[in-house]
């Protein structure tokens, strides 16, 4: 057997590193927090090759004296907490002390530093965790850090390393959040040599959400009206009515200035919107919640992203009684001190009206997208998985396996479909998609949604399999921005969208044109919310958008969701009629594209049984 003995410093600092430093963003997000907490006023961040040859930062902080700075570099070495009871009222980003070593460990690491009454200030060089020199240097006052080589001696985690343009990405979505999380800090961005955006300090919510995250959101967003209780005060921003993403990218929620993923917060943000934007998608919210340290707990990982509350269901009900009064006061308007009514509860909220689509050139030529390329190799990387995400395989993975559908639900058989014409029907369910009949044998309940889902879905990808798609130019181009990592999505898959007729082209940093979209894109479809929807969808898939397949069946979904998303608001007799017998003609008219029943029958037996 082995023999047990301790390992080295620099092999400790290795292994710590391989939690505390999973990507260059990581870097940056713990030098970041260490300037922050150091009081800084003014922050400039700059790297090049997305993080991998140089990363520096520089704060007009505190700064350290030279035996600070020396300890700074030694494992579990922390200004921020002294014994364990402190853990429970921490203000600070970094308490672990484990950062700078780390990130010593695994590059060419230099630290400058002075305070304001040190005549010179401190330079220390560390080479993958070796020390190498430590001198004068003359500098103002506060901390500059530079690091180069990342991963160097360590080669096996840089094969691990996405493309420069993903890694720059995670970087500028990091720095963003810090950013808009701390008002009173002036932020300053480069990458590459150049400028990539600079926030002002002290500027208003709005303004400063539009200096960072461009002024396209901002026009999304409307102020929180602040609110006060249970030891907690929220401000922040909420996305206007009608207003809702595909993702939870542009969920943003901070709690006491540090930038963070909580389910609860989440949580309570959709609940809160369930009668304003369709089901599935998020809304758009900056929230900051302010709260005393003892009732939540930061220290649960080590890159301290996530945090658990103390008191989930008050922070849960605070937090939605605050955002109703913003986003609908007409229908919660609840007296001072009185009980926060159970989410389902609330009277419905009429759906805002859909913002204005942009018309579509009524030309007589249109162009003709090019195929899809055939078998053709990805220009490049597959977008990055999430965490939770399943691994790709080489093969495409197969579509969601319908639900069982017991044998008293099912649809009649499509050799007896002339029978819905014997339907009788009876109308709508009130508030819901959902057309009641009476069928030969008992009642039956269609889904107005899922079966127009079905409709559409197989519509699309029938045109993907017997035809090129056709462009259809927009009469004025659609100006669309994105955040970082979905614009790293969006512009590594221009040729695939190009082949299904979207005429999607680059303006700009994180900017684009949409000027043309595919003919069978539904005329009443929303193609900025559809363009939105597809590169949140690209960004998280596992399988590669650059197949063919695997690129017409997820527009073909998407198509079907947004065309599906007002059939039960407008939809008399007729149409759903009409409906019915598009349904029939589909392959599989029993289930949603995603396998969700799209009849319920009850049969007359079943009725006459309830009744004793």
């Amino acid at each position: 057997m082995p023999k047990i003995r301790i390992l080295s410093d620099n092999v400790a600092n290795q292994i710590a590193a391989g939690e505390v430093v999973e990507r260059p963003m990581s870097v940056v997000k713990e030098l970041l927090e260490n300037a922050i907490d150091a009081g800084a006023t003014r922050v400039h961040v700059e790297f090049r090759n997305g993080g991998r040859s140089f990363i520096s930062i520089e704060d007009n902080g505190c700064g350290m004296t030279r035996d600070e700075a020396l300890t700074a570099l030694e494992r579990h070495a922390t200004s921020k907490i002294r014994e364990t009871e402190d853990l429970d009222t921490i203000r600070t980003f970094g308490f672990r002390g484990e950062a700078l070593p780390s990130i010593a460990s695994v590059s060419r690491f230099t630290l400058r530093t002075k305070t304001e009454g040190d005549a010179l200030g401190t330079e220390i060089f560390v080479n993958g965790g070796r020390y190498v020199h430590c001198r004068d240097v003359g500098m103002a006052a506060g901390t500059k850090i530079e690091v180069t080589g990342l991963f160097s001696n360590v080669p096996a985690r840089l094969k691990f390393l996405k493309s420069e343009n993903t890694e720059a990405a995670h970087i500028t979505r990091a720095i963003r959040l810090y950013a808009v999380a701390h008002p009173k800090i002036a932020f300053t961005l480069w990458e590459d040599g150049r400028e990539i955006f600079r926030s002002p300090a002290n500027l208003e919510m709005l303004d400063r959400v539009a200096a960072i995250w461009g002024r396209q959101l901002a026009d999304d967003l409307m102020p929180l009206e602040p609110a006060e209780g249970f030891g907690m005060r929220l401000t922040g921003l909420l996305g206007k009515h009608g207003v809702s993403r595909s993702s939870r990218q542009e969920m943003v929620t901070v709690v006491n200035g540090r930038p963070v993923d909580n389910r609860t917060m989440a949580y309570s943000l959709v609940e809160s919107y369930h009668t304003l934007i369709p089901r599935g998608r998020y809304p758009l919210a900056f929230l900051f919640l302010e709260i005393d340290p003892h009732a939540v707990d930061v220290n649960v990982h080590p890159a301290k992203r996530e945090i658990r509350f103390r008191d989930e269901s008050r922070v849960r009900n605070f937090l939605i009684t605050t955002v109703l009064k913003t986003i609908a006061p007409e229908t919660f308007a609840a007296p001072a001190g009185a009980p926060v009514p159970a989410p389902g509860l609330r009277a419905e909220v009429p759906r805002a009206a859909a913002p204005a689509v942009p018309a579509r050139a009524e030309l007589p030529e249109t162009r003709r997208a090019p195929a899809f390329p055939q078998g053709a190799e990805p220009d490049s990387e597959p977008p990055e998985r999430r965490a939770d995400a399943p691994e790709a395989s080489a093969e495409i993975p197969p579509p969601p396996a319908p639900r069982p559908v017991p044998a008293e639900a099912r649809a009649p058989a499509r050799a007896a479909v002339p029978a819905f014409d014997r339907w009788r029907f009876f109308g709508k369910l009130a508030g819901e998609p959902l057309a009641l009949f009476q069928a030969d044998d008992g009642l039956l309940l269609l889904h107005l949604r899922f079966a127009r889902e079905r409709v559409w879905f197989e519509r699309v990808l029938a045109r993907f399999r017997e035809e090129t798609p056709v462009s259809q130019p927009l009469l004025i181009p659609e100006p669309m921005e994105f955040e970082p990592l979905l614009a790293d999505a969006l512009a590594r898959h221009l040729r695939t969208l190009a082949a299904a007729g979207f005429d999607v082209e680059i303006f700009g940093r994180d900017f684009f044109r949409l000027n043309a979209v595919p003919d069978w894109l539904p005329k009443d479809a929303d193609a900025r919310a559809f363009v939105r929807d597809l590169v949140a969808r690209v960004a998280r898939l596992p399988a590669d958008f650059s197949r063919s397949d695997v690129a017409a069946e997820t527009l073909a979904r998407i198509a079907a969701t947004q065309a599906a998303a007002t059939a039960s608001e407008n939809f008399d007799e007729a149409k759903i009629r009409l409906l019915l017998r598009e349904l029939f003609a589909c392959a599989q008219p029993n289930v949603s594209p995603d396998g969700r029943k799209i009849f319920i029958e009850i049969p007359k037996r079943e009725i006459l049984r309830r009744f004793g």
